[in-house]
């Protein structure tokens, strides 16, 4: 998530990589990201104006699985502001 994040604040946008951190990031199922992590990804594929609908899919039900408990406000508004 913080490579993209960097890409994205960058304004350097490379297709081939966000396809292949949101491929890497389907079939790992994120169990293993922060909350931040989570939101940081998303913001970033929307800032780059890149939508994987499963990567979103798989972020929304990790984000719901953990009843959004762990997320700091400004996390929470970055991930509803990327979808």
């Amino acid at each position: 998530s913080n490579m993209v994040w960097a890409f994205a604040t960058a304004d350097v946008y490379v297709d081939k990589l966000y396809e292949v951190v949101a491929n890497e990031a389907v079939q790992r199922q994120l169990r293993r990201f922060t909350p931040q992590g989570l939101s940081n990804m998303v913001w970033a594929f929307a800032t780059a104006d890149v939508y994987v609908d499963k990567l979103y899919e798989v972020v929304a039900n990790e984000a719901v699985q953990r009843q959004l408990r762990r997320f700091t406000p400004q996390g929470l508004s970055n991930m509803v502001w990327a979808f």
